[in-house]
């Protein structure tokens, strides 16, 4: 039975206690492996699966991640909600640490990673305007405010890493009007619009990057401790918000391929990956 919903961990989330009945689950995909292998289990008796981006332990650093393999790993266990959870440094005072952010909007400052999955013989050009999905964001908005915490929507400048910026950087991305920095988020985002996936970024913030004077700059130990104050708020948002994923689904996620595929089906059957093809392009492939 396909598992609707997925969650993908980030720093500091390498496995979630609140899933009951796990199992877990190698996926092979056409561009590896993913980070680890697929946890299968029961949250609120709801079916989910989990994966830690960066692996348990910690072991791949964000432009190492093998973001396609995750997000088809997802696809090919049905997934079609995925809420995406990462530490971020704050870029204006009234974000504090262990705030949340829901991202509504994304820049993306990127250039090692691989972002879609269609690079020879199948052309795709998805929509990509509003890079999260506005009904799942705003659910996922609506269940944080109610667990009593400080929650913002915000823009998300993802950034290549993996080391910290500097602070020149960091007030040039301030000037640019962003909420928060990061270093995950967009290839994911990008994988998930073109696998037709809603998704959520639930972002907790560590730190203020290196831009406020009179604050300690960003550092390993002070993302790890303020992620650690908010490990329970964290889970218990989880835990409230998977049950109200029910709805239907007609945003423009989960038909973002139906006019972004310009390759012919005849040429699409011929020159595309049998799996790419089973899995994201059914319709075009028969």
């Amino acid at each position: 039975m396909p598992v609707k919903i997925g969650i993908i961990g980030g720093s500091g989330l390498y496995n979630i206690g609140i899933i009951k009945n796990k199992e877990e689950i190698d996926v092979n995909t056409p561009f590896g492996k993913p980070s680890d292998k697929i946890t299968l289990g029961k949250i609120g008796g709801i079916e989910v699966a989990f994966l830690p981006r960066h692996g348990r332990g910690h072991i791949y650093p964000p432009h190492k991640v093998n973001y396609r393999a995750n997000i088809f790993a997802m696809k090919e266990c049905g997934v079609e909600y995925l809420v995406s959870t990462a530490a971020v440094g704050s870029l204006k005072k009234k974000i504090k640490p262990c705030d949340f952010v829901i991202a509504n909007q994304l820049i993306d400052r990127t250039a090692k990673r691989a972002t879609t999955f269609f690079e020879e013989g199948v052309v795709a050009h998805v929509a990509f305007a509003d890079p999260f999905c506005k009904k799942f964001s705003d659910l996922v908005y609506d269940t944080v405010k109610k667990q009593k915490v400080d929650v913002h929507r915000g823009t998300y400048i993802c950034m290549e890493g993996p080391q910290f910026s500097t602070r020149a950087e960091s007030n040039l991305y301030r000037s640019w009007e962003a909420d928060v920095i990061g270093m995950t988020l967009a290839p994911e985002a990008k994988l998930a619009r073109e696998a037709e996936i809603c998704l959520c970024g639930i972002l907790t913030v560590t730190d203020y990057d290196c831009w406020y004077e009179g604050e300690e700059d960003v550092s390993v130990a002070s993302v790890v401790e303020n992620l650690k104050k908010n490990d329970k708020n964290l889970a218990d948002i989880i835990k409230k918000l998977i049950p109200k994923i029910k709805y239907k689904r007609d945003c423009e996620c989960h038909n973002a391929l139906e006019c972004a595929v310009i390759t012919p089906p005849e040429l699409i059957k011929k020159n595309g990956n049998p799996q790419v093809n089973r899995v994201l392009l059914k319709r075009f492939s028969k």
